[in-house]
């Protein structure tokens, strides 16, 4: 997300009012990166009417956060070191029923939008947006309303008109939120053990995992599964570039 005093002067869109009282909204910041909420940090204390209440750095520190500041929205990244993102937006959506969640990552926004709107977020934003694009997200959240690229909302409008009644065409589609994730560990390099210990789970059972990928992509073997995981997380970030 670029950073410097122009991009930042550009996306400031809610001028600061000369008299009268400006509502001043609460924003938690949840990114295991310092530099990442260090620069959000930033664009956001520059708007009138936004003010970061707290960061943290896992899901742990997340909930009791959020329990205890009482922050109007979070900004969340889904891959946490310790902790899975989404399933705190999951639990943060139960236990905080009226609290708005934008996803602020690099995960690929065509995979991973429509499963985090499912389970509690209000908007997801791609880590390679500009500061505007982020605000603009944010105050579309704050606001009430769901806040997607283009392209996310026009196909969940086609499949709401369709009855979900659309073919899948990217096998990748059918693989399950954790299975994704594994999928993304995979293709970075991570271990069964490390991808186990990521995710608090055991290797067992990110092994059975492993196998139900294979069998759903229809690939042969484990070297297979590395090979389509690697160029899955290639593709991935090439679309956020």
């Amino acid at each position: 997300m670029p950073l410097n005093d122009s991009t930042l002067d550009a996306a400031v869109s809610t001028p600061c009012a000369t008299d009268g009282m400006i509502l001043v909204r609460r924003v938690l910041i949840v990114d295991e990166h310092p530099l990442v909420c260090e620069g959000l940090r930033r664009i956001v204390e520059h708007e009138c009417d936004l003010t970061v209440c707290g960061e943290a750095g896992t899901a742990r520190a997340a909930r009791a956060m959020t329990k205890e500041l009482d922050p109007d929205v979070v900004v969340v990244d889904i891959g946490l070191e310790r902790g899975d993102g989404i399933d705190l937006v999951r639990d943060l959506r139960i236990h905080h029923p009226q609290l708005r969640i934008l996803v602020l990552s690099a995960y690929d926004e065509g995979i991973y939008a429509e499963r985090l709107l499912s389970v509690g977020a209000n908007g997801y934003v791609p880590k390679a947006a500009d500061s505007a694009r982020f605000l603009s997200a944010l105050r579309r959240v704050l606001d009430g309303q769901v806040s997607v690229s283009e392209s996310i909302g026009s196909n969940m409008i086609q499949k709401l008109t369709t009855g979900g009644g659309r073919k899948t065409v990217n096998p990748v589609e059918r693989l399950t939120t954790r299975e994704l994730q594994i999928l993304d560990m995979i293709g970075r390099g991570m271990s069964t053990r490390e991808t186990a210990h990521a995710l608090s789970l055991s290797i067992k059972t990110v092994e059975s995992h492993r196998q139900r990928m294979r069998s759903k992509l229809h690939l042969e073997s484990g070297s297979h599964l590395l090979r389509f995981a690697v160029l899955f997380h290639s593709d991935s970030l090439s679309r956020q570039a």
